[in-house]
């Protein structure tokens, strides 16, 4: 497969249905990228990034960030998604210990989703725009499935909040959510899913405390997000970087004077999410929400 068929599969919806389709994708766009590549280009501050370049085909365009410590390549990918499955199927009964499993759950779904996102990054410039759409879907989807795989459904749509005057309710507000999660009728965890949280984390903040300060109740709400890095602007040709595009200052103020989120998940985690005061204490690396904080909340 070539990539200008990558890149028409990756913007195929139809080919993302369920999570053999991902999987079968991301196979295919490791097994190209193997032996097809024109470079692969080092981050100069960290260097564990790094930037896929393509050939003339793809007329010689450089990707997103990779997470060279996260990112299997082919032959890994080949065996461990297999494990991958296996143990989403089976998680009520894994070691939640065993950290070579917990890795499994992270690498995997970062590598499948990067494999889509970068295989996006061959569209023409012009169209950077409809790439980002088609990747945060793909990844709200894709979550999703994850989701419903260890055996909890979940959907997205909107919750209609009635709104109560002297008891009588007058009208209803919409909110559309990308996770919602029920049972018995009563919803139990409300959740974003985006591919990074620049330019989302006030809203997400916002989302809680006015659906909570509307219906009177305390209904979780997490977030789930892939990574916070892109390419930072070279001052220099062929001077290549990454910028973090985290704001910690803003999550700590939400966290502290709003109301702090039940849980933040983050697939490629920043160093200073384990390391900084509130930040440590509110962000997690994607696994444990599918091993054991799901589980809580339902």
């Amino acid at each position: 497969m070539n990539l200008k068929q990558l890149v028409n599969k990756s913007k195929d919806k139809s080919n993302f249905n369920d999570l053999k389709g991902y999987v079968a994708f991301c196979n295919e766009y490791l097994t190209y990228i193997a032996e097809n590549l024109q470079a692969i280009i080092v981050s100069q501050n960290e260097n564990h990034y790094r930037f896929y370049q393509y050939k003339k085909e793809g007329n010689f365009q450089i990707t997103r960030p990779i997470n060279s410590k996260l990112m299997y390549d082919a032959k890994a990918f080949a065996k461990t998604s297999k494990e991958f499955i296996k143990i989403l199927k089976g998680i009520k009964t894994i070691d939640r210990k065993d950290n070579s499993i917990r890795e499994i759950i992270n690498n995997s779904t970062y590598t499948i989703q990067q494999s889509i996102g970068s295989a996006l990054d061959g569209l023409p410039a012009g169209q950077s725009n409809t790439a980002r759409k088609l990747n945060g879907d793909l990844f709200e989807h894709f979550i999703r499935l994850l989701i419903r795989e260890i055996g909890i459904e979940c959907k997205a749509g909107t919750i209609h909040v009635p709104i109560i005057v002297a008891n009588e309710p007058q009208f209803r507000m919409s909110y559309q959510h990308d996770l919602i999660i029920e049972k018995d009728n009563d919803i139990k965890v409300i959740g974003s899913i985006k591919t990074s949280s620049k330019d989302r984390i006030d809203k997400i903040f916002i989302d809680k405390f006015l659906y909570n300060k509307l219906t009177e109740k305390a209904t979780p709400h997490i977030a789930i997000f892939l990574n916070d890095v892109q390419r930072k602007n070279a001052r220099k040709e062929n001077e290549y970087g990454i910028n973090s595009t985290f704001l910690p200052g803003h999550f700590k103020g939400y966290t502290v004077r709003l109301n702090p989120l039940d849980g933040v998940y983050y697939c490629d985690i920043r160093p200073n999410m384990k390391t900084e005061s509130i930040l440590k204490d509110h962000i997690k690396t994607f696994y444990n929400l599918l091993i054991e904080d799901i589980w809580k909340f339902i």
